[in-house]
């Protein structure tokens, strides 16, 4: 519809094929089709028909160029007129003889259950209240006034599927409703099923068993090697495994570390020819993700990590600021993404697909790569960075406008995981499960760095939202360690009831949000002696800050800071040091500390260093306090950012968008101020304006034409007859948070 009333005079061809519903590779036999079993089933059946004498299915495949397409009377009657068209020869499902000793005939099938309009006769049956209460939420929460049930939640609302973990949160709060996930829950229909008690069922993954080998305790301890690089502590331990299991997924199947080294030896001669020196990365978390890293990393390039979920601003933006003229990403998520309604056009000609980069790889190529990663996997390290050479870069939302630059070094990350590993004890016979994407700084360093440089097995899933199967994975791969948000821990184990025992659990480590007093109780009772470490931790310190002790943890406590780091808690406004148990700021300094932001185009951002007793520290910009055993309590933050659904929303970002629209008046006084509602659970962000024109509706409007994600939503407006100042000609948001309080 959008292509022909952008090139009406273009010729739309539809294609139409009928004749398959009801063979084996069809629903029509009421499960998933099996491939395996399939083509056993088709080779004894083509021998036993002669070959030549199997029976055969009478397929019409059409090609009709429409003269009557009504593009002129909506996006509706558009739809409904190829659904018409699609469904005007459907038949029922056939069974077609699969050999010439069957007896009878070619006859049609029962549809298979949960077919033909159920979902619609199933939402009849839901209660007027509990839609009724759906839509005002879907209402608050996406900023539409329409809410039809046929509304896909992510197209239509704006609702990508970390807030769709946090509807399905919801719901458990409002009813008690527990069911379904992030993937599963497209549509306003489907919540409204689960907010009645009738989630959608979707059939239980089916998971790849790993090999023997994946089970067995790895030999000698779990250790990081005191190297100064990454890439030698990657092919010390490498070359001390190479035959042994270190990551898995359910696409890549399981890899050895040999497996990995021949990858990286036949991508890197590719690699090289990209133009830059810095190249980005565009993937999900996964077995593969590692093996692409390394590749740029070995190739004497600097990896890019990019949050494929921000809007195509803010990465337009990022690709700028750190000079990147080529992204590794892999062809189906870019088309997963663009089907929920990611516009990737302006990045089109940075894209690299990974797919088709293999197809460039000879075959000479490869066994080559297989040779070195046998004989010589020390020839990676021809060309050694030195320590304080860049080893990633990640994007960070701050309080700025846009995401900033975070440059980590050699020296921070592996300074970060050897403190990691002293504090947590990592055992040979433990196992890991990766949910958070690469971008993400615990992703990297903690879910894949760590492994890969240690030992640890890793079986990894894309999608941190999907309980279901992250629980089963954790069950099939013998997990003891998960690494997550507690949105993501308390997903699994709402979900995973009835599907895994998560029994192997022994620590499940989390951060970014507190972690409720529930998720705690729930899993002590589900998994028996599973611990809960919260910490905390900033991308900017590679990541992690501090954890508690898995011997003496302390619920709702980010735990001690880690010995490598050096911490003083100051007054915001006298910057002195305060006594212990009052609330201050936190600064940093040590090793693992960066050393500084990527500049900007346009300036900035700040510098986030100050001095305090004679040093250079890192301002946090978090509060916390401190007892007397030297264990932290976070207690808010002082930056303009807000934590929704487990990512960082710049409250600058969203004004700016606005501020486009209505720019300050001629004296310099604002029109509008965005601020947050943090005595909410989730957060809401809240728009003052003194234009009575600019409504939710519009405001969210210009916000998701912009770019920004659709967690970036004004969530409430208030007008005012001006926005409060301060002397400095600053908008004053501290008043504006009182007054938040006292209109509730």
């Amino acid at each position: 519809y959008r292509v022909l009333q952008q090139a009406p005079e273009a010729r739309p061809v539809l294609v139409r094929t009928t004749g398959l519903w009801g063979r084996r590779f069809s629903w029509a036999w009421g499960h998933h089709p099996r491939l395996d079993r399939i083509v056993k089933s088709a080779i004894k059946e083509l021998l036993q028909n002669f070959i030549f004498f199997t029976p055969r299915r009478h397929v019409t495949i059409e090609f009709v160029q429409p003269e009557d397409l009504p593009l002129e009377e909506g996006l509706d009657r558009f739809n409904g007129c190829l659904e018409e068209f699609y469904n005007r020869t459907a038949s029922p499902p056939l069974y077609v003889p699969y050999t010439i000793w069957e007896k009878g005939e070619p006859h049609h099938m029962p549809e298979p259950e949960g077919d033909s309009g159920e979902a619609s006769d199933s939402l009849e049956a839901v209660p007027e209240n509990i839609k009724n209460r759906v839509e005002e939420h879907l209402r608050e929460l996406s900023g539409a006034d329409e809410i039809l049930p046929e509304h896909y939640l992510g197209r239509d609302l704006g609702i990508d599927s970390i807030a769709r973990a946090e509807l399905l949160a919801w719901l458990e709060d409002e009813w008690g409703r527990s069911g379904g996930n992030a993937e599963s829950v497209q549509t306003v229909s489907d919540l409204m099923l689960t907010a009645a008690g009738r989630p959608p069922q979707e059939e239980p993954a089916e998971i790849k068993e790993p090999p023997k080998a994946w089970m067995e305790k790895m030999p000698g301890e779990i250790h990081l090697p005191e190297v100064p690089t990454i890439g030698e502590a990657f092919v010390e331990t490498a070359t001390r495994l190479g035959s042994l299991p270190i990551a898995a997924d359910q696409v890549s199947g399981c890899l050895t570390y040999r497996r990995v080294l021949t990858g990286i030896f036949a991508l890197k001669p590719h690699i090289q020819q990209l133009p830059g020196d810095r190249i980005g990365i565009m993937l999900p978390a996964s077995a593969g993700a590692g093996v692409v890293y390394l590749a740029v990393l070995l190739s004497g390039k600097t990896p890019v990590m990019l949050n494929f979920t921000l809007g195509s601003r803010s990465l337009e933006h990022c690709l700028k600021t750190a000079g990147v003229k080529s992204i590794l990403t892999a062809r189906e998520l870019i088309s997963r993404l663009k089907g929920r309604g990611t516009d990737f056009s302006p990045l089109e000609d940075y894209f690299t697909y990974l797919g088709d980069l293999r197809s460039n790889i000879g075959a000479g190529e490869k066994i080559k790569a297989a040779i070195n990663a046998r004989f010589r996997p020390q020839k990676l390290l021809d060309d050694l960075p030195a320590p304080d050479d860049e080893a990633v870069i990640l994007f960070t939302s701050g309080s700025e406008s846009f995401p900033k630059g975070v440059p980590l070094t050699h020296r921070n990350i592996l300074t970060n995981l050897r403190d990691v590993t002293k504090v947590i004890s990592l055992q040979p016979e433990d196992r890991l499960v990766g949910m958070l994407p690469p971008f993400h700084s615990f992703g990297l360093t903690v879910t894949l760095l760590l492994p890969l440089c240690t030992g640890i097995r890793t079986v990894y899933h894309p999608d941190p939202t999907d309980g279901a199967t992250l629980a089963q994975l954790t069950d099939a791969y013998g997990v003891k360690l998960l690494v997550g948000t507690p949105t993501f821990l308390k997903g699994m184990l709402r979900i995973s009831s009835s599907l895994a025992s998560l029994s192997t659990l022994r620590l499940a480590v989390t951060g970014a949000e507190a972690c409720p007093e529930e998720t705690y109780r729930t899993l002590e009772k589900r998994c028996g002696g599973a611990v809960v470490l919260e910490g905390y931790g900033i991308t900017e310190c590679s990541p992690v800050v501090s954890v508690n002790d898995e011997n003496d943890p302390r619920p709702m406590t980010i735990g001690k800071v880690l010995p490598s780091l050096e911490y003083a808690i100051v007054d915001v406004e006298s910057r002195r040091k305060i006594k212990t148990g009052e609330r201050g700021m936190l600064l940093l300094r040590g090793e693992s500390v960066f050393g500084g932001y990527l500049p900007q185009e346009g300036g900035g951002p700040p510098n986030p260093f100050v001095e305090f007793d004679g040093k250079e520290w890192y301002e946090t910009g978090d509060l916390v306090t401190e007892d007397e055993e030297s264990v932290l309590t976070f207690q808010g933050r002082l930056k303009r950012f807000v934590k929704i659904g487990g990512e960082m929303i710049s409250l600058p970002a969203i004004e700016t968008v606005l501020k486009n629209r209505y720019p300050d008046l001629e004296g310099g006084e604002p029109q509008l101020a965005v601020t947050c509602d943090e005595d909410r659970d989730p957060p809401q962000i809240v728009l003052f304006s003194i234009r009575k024109e600019l409504d939710r509706r519009s405001a969210n409007s210009l916000i998701r034409e912009s770019g920004l994600s659709p967690l970036h939503s004004i969530k409430k407006v208030h007008y005012l007859e001006e926005i409060p100042m301060l002397g400095t000609g600053k908008t004053d948001y501290r008043s504006l948070s009182e007054l938040l309080k006292e209109q509730g």
